[in-house]
């Protein structure tokens, strides 16, 4: 972690990444207006493999042979791209983009409660579970129980933390079975973006039975969504990450669900309700108790995945 005055450059990334991750959702609803959620998704991680395999060349990086890095990889695909990606895309035909943003924003505490089961040094402290108290509080009020159609409100928001437990699974599984092997991060997002979008071109037969309308912003939030929020949004949190460290570079989860909110409501012109924001707080403010950043002297983990 780099002493001083931040670099403006890391400073740039920073506001890019949270700018391209809060957008996504956004992106996201315009691409349901002629394409299925399957679609969206498989054009997302097609954009992404393409933008990373570019980089790949560019920087002349090798592909990895090991057959046992490409199926950990494999998992983690299916995990943090092609199920939780499915989900979200799901949920948006019903809820708003900003607040799938919201729950996106949950990924700390779920990546929290499964790092803890699968790694000995990730436990549950007093200041985790104290976190992991007001995060899932938080949830609860985004929820929004009094206010619930129970026809079709709950299944949408649920389908959204379905996501982010998909992403606190991929997490504990990258942390346990592919950091050890000291891969190069472009190099293992690369693996696991192709990997998720192999499984979605294979699908392709069964996607295809849908009509497409490939309008210009459905078209144009596609490519956006799958190079700069897929592709180029990694490189930007790996270099973040590496000039702040893992749990200053985090700091982008909280920004990317306001980038969210304020975009649908001004692009959209989405509702929001009083619960929602609040909640969100909540969750944020149990995000830096459980990194011990509500306590004095405590120290923050060094390891924790945003």
């Amino acid at each position: 972690m780099q002493s001083g005055k931040p670099r403006f450059d890391v400073v740039v990334q920073f506001g890019l990444l949270a700018l391209a991750w809060g957008a996504s959702f956004l992106f996201i609803k315009i691409g349901l207006e002629g394409l299925s959620p399957a679609q969206v998704v498989w054009s997302r991680l097609v954009f992404g493999a393409l933008t990373l395999g570019l980089i790949m060349v560019l920087t002349r990086r090798p592909v990895p042979r090991d057959p046992v890095l490409w199926g950990h990889c494999a998992v983690v695909a299916l995990m943090l791209c092609v199920v939780p990606f499915l989900l979200f895309s799901w949920a948006e035909q019903h809820i708003s983009s900003g607040l799938a943003s919201i729950y996106n924003g949950t990924t700390p505490l779920t990546t929290m409660v499964f790092a803890a089961a699968a790694l000995h040094a990730e436990r549950i402290t007093r200041d985790r579970g104290i976190g992991l108290g007001l995060g899932f509080a938080g949830v609860l009020l985004i929820i929004g129980p009094w206010s619930i159609d129970p026809g079709s409100g709950l299944a949408p928001q649920l389908a959204c933390l379905g996501a982010t437990t998909c992403y606190g699974v991929a997490f504990a599984y990258l942390r346990k079975f592919v950091s050890p092997r000291e891969v190069p991060a472009l190099t293992v997002a690369f693996v696991q973006v192709t990997s998720g979008a192999v499984v979605m071109v294979v699908a392709t037969p069964w996607i295809a039975g849908s009509a497409l309308r490939l309008t210009p912003s459905v078209v144009v939030s596609m490519i956006v969504l799958g190079a700069v929020c897929t592709g180029l949004a990694y490189i930007w949190n790996t270099n973040v990450v590496g000039a702040w460290g893992a749990a200053n570079g985090a700091a982008v989860t909280y920004v990317t669900p306001i980038v969210g909110v304020v975009l649908g409501i001004l692009v959209l012109e989405e509702p929001l309700s009083w619960n929602q924001p609040v909640g969100a707080v909540l969750v944020i403010t149990g995000i830096l108790a459980a990194h011990g950043r509500l306590t004095p002297n405590s120290r923050t983990p060094s390891g924790q995945t945003g």
